[in-house]
């Protein structure tokens, strides 16, 4: 994997439910399926502690349902439960922009320059693994910019990473969403605020209907 110099990452905690809720999320777990806290922690490398607390954070989203002995059935998922995920997204992810924005200095947009660039390289090395840590770290950066504890917390918490569709290929994907990025980037070094929000939504928008065209 290419270096990613001073990426961001969420807790341990987060990154799991992150992995699981993606999983589910794009059918890749299966209703009624039963996972353990060993076998996750075991393929994503982590401990039994943040593999336990993402579960916990699963359960109280409604797609797991905790068992004993230290382990979880996947819960169905609904169109509607996917739009509902995708809509506070879209909600919490233009205001966390929008706040960013209103701070916007040299400093922050150069921020977001360069670990758009750090995307920029992954994508063009073909590796998707970096690229989709590059693609969290945008997003960071930017909850970060708005500077908000209380929304980079619920923001961590609705973090899925890359929505992937099917039908197109990893790479393919990742293209995509770098189009996105730089044209955000784009309009914020133009100072088109109201531009780089309305991005911001149907870049989400885009990430809704390619998880539900999975699960149609």
């Amino acid at each position: 994997m290419i270096n990613l110099k001073k990426i961001q990452m969420l807790p341990a905690r987060e990154q799991v439910a992150s992995i699981l809720r993606s999983s589910i999320l794009s059918g890749g777990i299966s209703k009624g399926q039963s996972i353990t806290l060993d076998s996750v922690g075991e393929q994503v490398g982590m401990s039994r502690t943040p593999v336990r607390e993402a579960f916990q954070i699963l359960a109280n989203e409604g797609l797991l349902e905790l068992r004993q002995n230290r382990c979880a059935i996947v819960k169905g998922i609904s169109e509607e439960a996917i739009k509902d995920h995708y809509e506070m997204r879209i909600l919490l992810e233009t205001e966390a922009l929008r706040r960013a924005c209103e701070h916007m200095n040299d400093e922050t947009l150069k921020a977001i320059q360069s670990v758009n660039k750090q995307g920029q390289r992954a994508k063009d090395a073909g590796d998707t693994e970096a690229y989709n840590l590059a693609n969290q770290a945008f997003h960071m950066t930017i909850w970060e910019a708005a500077d908000s504890e209380k929304l980079k917390s619920f923001l961590s918490l609705l973090w899925n990473g890359l929505s992937m569709n099917r039908l197109v290929t990893a790479q393919e994907y990742a293209g995509i969403s770098l189009a996105d990025h730089n044209k955000i980037v784009e309009q914020l070094t133009q100072k088109d605020y109201a531009g780089a929000c309305e991005t911001m939504r149907q870049h989400i928008i885009y990430s809704m209907n390619s998880t539900l065209s999975n699960f149609k």
